[in-house]
């Protein structure tokens, strides 16, 4: 079980009421192998900074090693199949290119008239299929990523052409891989269990007068019932824009902005933009 005490909730998970309730798969989720009889699952709610997190007794602890991989895209080609369906999509049909073209203008503002993205890197943490990788190279910026899958690294790599590391970025230092201008997390965090830790330990890859960007569900979603993706069982956490600033804040960043919007593939979306605590924006 989760609790919103790891985000640092000044209620310290003392206003908790239930939500959303499942004993079945919903329609839509990934089979995952999971017994049917053992699929019981929920998710609490804070009513203090409305941040939802779910509630199971489901192994969950070998999800990212290969099955959600195999259950998502199949395999190498199924995924070089699904990166490429994506890139063609238009503009305006695009997640990627609106949260692109966001950051790009972020950027500019951020950074000042000298703003130039050849000049600048990105580490994008839980790289994917790599269309943020492909599109941020796109405009210039040197990229690089992390995986923890195989499959996806060598993707990155080979396919995508971005430096692509093997590892857990808990094992990782900025002796390692060095730092950078940004760093970003793209519906990533909401499958880690403790994001505070991984999102505080990357702070230590910002170079001084960097930004963080970060993506999330939001439980704006609610809205329209549980049966919604962003309350599937890969997702540990569903959040407001309270939570997301308690994320950010908890984790040592300076909160620049949160906005939520629909995004063009109809998910309802957080994200923010935060720079190390202590640094000017």
């Amino acid at each position: 079980m989760v609790s919103p005490v790891i985000l640092g909730c000044d209620c310290n998970g003392a206003f908790l009421e239930k939500a959303f309730e499942y004993d079945s798969r919903p329609d839509g989720e990934m089979d995952f192998g999971i017994d049917e009889s053992d699929y019981r699952r929920c998710y609490m709610r804070c009513t203090v900074c409305d941040h939802w997190f779910s509630k199971h007794k489901i192994d969950l602890s070998k999800l990212y090693e290969s099955q959600y991989l195999k259950s998502t895209y199949g395999d190498a080609e199924g995924l070089k199949r699904r990166y490429e369906k994506i890139s063609l999509l238009p503009p305006e049909q695009s997640d990627n290119a609106a949260r692109c073209v966001h950051i790009q203008s972020f950027a500019k503002d951020f950074f000042g008239p000298d703003f130039a993205p050849a000049e600048r890197s990105v580490l994008d943490v839980g790289g994917g299929i790599g269309v943020f990788a492909a599109e941020m190279k796109r405009y210039g910026w040197r990229v690089s990523t992390i995986e923890q899958d195989l499959l996806f690294v060598n993707h990155l790599r080979d396919t995508v052409g971005v430096e692509a590391f093997h590892d857990d970025l808990f094992d990782l230092s900025p002796q390692d891989i060095g730092s950078f201008d940004a760093i970003s997390f793209n519906k990533v965090l909401e499958h880690i269990e403790s994001p505070v830790p991984l999102l505080a330990h990357a702070g230590s890859f910002l170079n001084e007068h960097g930004f963080i960007y970060v993506e999330l569900p939001d439980i704006e979603a609610a809205c329209e019932g549980p049966e919604r993706e962003e309350f599937f069982i890969e997702h540990f956490h569903v959040f407001s824009p309270s939570s997301i600033a308690l994320l950010l804040e908890r984790s040592g960043f300076k909160v620049i902005t949160i906005e939520r919007l629909r995004d063009p593939s109809g998910k309802f979306t957080l994200r923010a933009f935060g720079t190390l605590r202590g640094n000017v924006a």
